[in-house]
Order: structure tokens, then C-alpha cells, then sequence
């Protein structure tokens, strides 16, 4: 018999994970806090860093479309975890030796497709806590946890930049973290073995997914079309003269801090109200663009805020979503369907990648006064998709009890 969690367990569960993902943004995302600058210093054009960013995500899309059909496929939750964290935390110190952008670019993918692998097995394991404890109570309380390690890393970083004016110092520093989250994630796959056992439903397996999934789905992938990749606000930050490079870091952890708080807030609304909170977290996403490229450092920081809190908010809800309205030895597979739908060339990441590069481009280009325009009108060609998406599956989703609105994004039946 499949050992399960109960409240008590779960909520463990949930908490080691969290410090398991301490550890982990400790590392990577000091990493991403300065990889737009690293980048520039090593002669990468705006352009440039705008493609390697995209690039890292869109493998890390790619690969999530498989990663989840395997762990579904196989079992295999907590080996692909660990082959997941492994890799990605193993890109982090290996910046330190990186002395050109060719090279930094190539950890940069590692470490975004690290993530990928570990991701839907991950997100499994953790909602079945949230069967117990709450999907948004689940992924809120974890995101927070998350984001806080999302605040020291960049911290480090600011502080290594600030006493010695070394990226390459930087990035050897995170090799402490990215060995403590290699280390912590063993010890939970051990203690918590049970948790990668997913009981497997036979009967009347999909065969393809209903209309409102994919209404679902691209709403998801039009939340992202808003948004700027932290590397080129950084980028833009510190070549428009906005802040200091050692102030980058900082506006980065800040951001983290904002991202965590946003993920438990919305996390418990999520539990009481359901998807209906998505309409509210993507307006605020919207927000963060132009105010991020207006110029000013007071206008910029309250952009990075709002990016902050929205990422968090993003992460945690779209999850808890999955989760809450999928069927537990689907989520991974399913999970992967909607990832892989931000990234194919049949849905709306594509046009984002490039829209995206594209758009920001300009914008890193602009005089300062046209900036604010340019970025409003991304913004109000964004939330045009997103407010249309929001409103097919959001509210739909949200009708009737619960046996209604898991049944507008489990595949449609044969």
C-alpha cells in the first residue's frame, strides 16, 4: 500500500522542500541577478543578452514537455529531482570560469534546462502535500520559502561586487549554496522516499485535452508576454545609468522579497476563491514593464517590485492550479502539456521569444522620454491577449463545484 501524506507530514514536506529551494535560488538566482551584467562585461550587445535569457527559457519550456511525460512514464520522480538540481547547481560555480559570453551563455542554458528536469517531478511530489494541506497554502508557503533564498543569493552577489568588483568571485561564492541544495535534496529523497510513489490511474486514460485546457494554457503563456527577463532590466539598469552595479543585486532581492510575500498572500486567496485571483496577478505583472524602462531609479525600483511580486505570484498559483484540478498521476504530464504549450510553435511562447526581443530591444534603444510609451504599448498589446484568455478559462474554471471545474482542464475523455 502507498504510504501518504497527513497534515502533519505534509506540511514537513512542504517546508524541507522550501529550504531545499532556499538553498537552490540562494544559488541560481544570485547567478541570475548579474548575468545581464556579467554578460555586458564580457562584450555581449543588449541583443545579445535579450537572446541567451530567451534561449535559456525556451530550452527550459522544451525540455519540461518531456521531462514531465518521463517521470509520469517511468516513476523515476526523485532520481530526475536529483539529476535536476544536480545539473543546474553544478552551472552556477562553473560561471566562475566562464571569460566569454559564449561560454557563460552555455551555463546559462545548463542551469534554466537543469530546472526543467527537476521541475514537474518536483511540483508533484509537492502537490500531493497540497492535497492535504492546500494547493495554495502548498505552493505559496514554498515559493516564499523560495524567494527567500532569492534574496540572500543576490545578496551575496552584491556584497562580493561591492568589496572586490568581481564577477567571477561572485559566482565561486554560490558554489556554498548549490552544494547545500545538492546535499539537502538526497537527504529529502531519502527521508521522504514515499512521496515520489504517484499511485497510477489505468482507467479511462485521455487521449487529448479539452478546449478549455488549452484556453488555460495559453492564457498561461500570455501572462508571460509582458514580461522582462530580469537580465535585460538589468542590462537596461546598468547601461542607461539608472543604479550602480553593485545596486542591481539588490533591486533583484527586493524583488524576491516582494515575490515571496505575493505567493503566500495569493496562495491562501487562491484556496478560498480558485482561479478568479489570476485576473488580478496579471494586471499587476502588466504594470512592471513600463514603469521598469521609464528611466528614473525611484520609477524602476517600484517596476522591479511589481515584476517581483508577480513572478512569485505566477509560480505559486499556476502550480497550485494544475494541482488543484488535475487528477495526481497526471500532473506531471500535464503540467509538461502546459509548459510545452509556452514553448511550441503551435501556441503563444514563440511569438513571445521573439516579440519579446524584439520589443525590449527597442526600448533599450528609445531616448528616455519615448521609453514609458513604448513600454505602455507592449504593455496594452499584452494584456489584450491575456485579458481575452483570462476570461475564456479563468471564469470558466471557476463556475460550479468542484467536479465542474476539474473537469474544464483534465483532458477530455475518450
Amino acid at each position: 500500500m502507498t504510504k501518504s501524506f497527513d497534515r502533519r507530514s505534509g506540511l514537513a514536506f512542504i517546508i524541507a522542500f522550501g529550504i531545499v529551494s532556499l538553498f537552490a535560488d540562494s544559488a541560481y538566482e544570485g547567478m541570475r541577478g548579474i548575468n545581464g551584467e556579467f554578460l555586458g562585461s564580457l562584450g555581449a550587445s543588449g541583443l545579445v543578452v535579450g537572446v541567451v535569457a530567451g534561449a535559456g527559457e525556451l530550452f527550459g519550456y522544451l525540455i519540461r514537455l518531456v521531462s514531465g511525460r518521463i517521470a509520469q512514464k517511468t516513476g523515476l520522480y526523485w532520481p530526475m529531482a536529483i539529476f535536476g538540481y544536480a545539473l543546474a547547481m553544478a552551472a552556477v560555480p562553473l560561471m566562475a570560469f566562464a571569460f566569454n559570453w559564449q561560454t557563460a551563455a552555455l551555463f546559462v542554458v545548463l542551469e534554466r534546462s537543469g530546472k526543467a528536469i527537476r521541475s514537474p517531478a518536483t511540483n508533484t511530489m509537492q502537490s500531493r502535500a497540497g492535497d492535504v494541506i492546500g494547493q495554495g497554502w502548498a505552493f505559496g508557503l514554498q515559493e516564499a520559502l523560495d524567494q527567500t533564498g532569492a534574496i540572500i543569493g543576490p545578496l551575496i552577489t552584491a556584497y562580493i561586487l561591492a568589496k572586490h568588483g568581481d564577477f567571477h568571485a561572485a559566482y565561486a561564492w554560490l558554489g556554498v549554496p548549490a552544494l547545500l541544495t545538492v546535499t539537502s535534496v538526497i537527504v529529502m529523497a531519502l527521508r521522504y522516499a514515499y512521496a515520489g510513489q504517484i499511485r497510477e490511474t489505468r482507467k479511462h486514460v485521455p487521449r487529448d485535452y479539452s478546449r478549455a485546457f488549452w484556453w488555460y494554457a495559453a492564457s498561461a503563456a500570455m501572462l508571460g508576454f509582458v514580461f522582462a527577463d530580469f537580465s535585460l532590466i538589468a542590462f537596461h539598469l546598468l547601461k542607461a545609468g539608472v543604479v550602480a552595479a553593485s545596486t542591481v543585486p539588490i533591486y533583484y532581492a527586493i524583488a524576491m522579497g516582494a515575490s515571496g510575500a505575493g505567493a503566500l498572500v495569493f496562495g491562501r486567496w487562491f484556496d478560498s476563491r480558485g482561479l478568479v485571483v489570476l485576473i488580478p496577478a496579471a494586471f499587476i505583472g502588466a504594470a512592471a514593464t513600463p514603469l521598469a524602462f521609464l528611466g528614473a531609479s525611484g520609477v524602476a525600483l517600484a517596476g522591479v517590485i511589481l515584476w517581483g511580486l508577480a513572478i512569485g505570484v505566477q509560480n505559486a498559483l499556476m502550480s497550485a492550479s494544475v494541482a488543484k484540478l488535475v487528477p495526481e498521476a497526471m500532473r506531471a504530464q500535464v503540467a509538461s502539456a502546459m509548459e510545452g504549450a509556452c514553448a511550441s510553435r503551435h501556441h503563444a511562447r514563440a511569438v513571445q521569444c521573439r516579440g519579446n526581443l524584439a520589443i525590449q530591444r527597442a526600448l533599450l534603444h528609445w531616448p528616455k522620454g519615448e521609453r514609458s510609451a513604448g513600454a505602455v504599448r507592449c504593455w496594452a498589446a499584452g494584456k489584450a491577449s491575456t485579458w481575452n484568455d483570462l476570461c475564456h478559462s479563468g471564469f470558466r474554471a471557476c463556475r460550479g463545484n468542484h467536479t465542474d471545474r476539474a473537469s474544464a482542464l483534465v483532458p477530455a475523455p475518450l
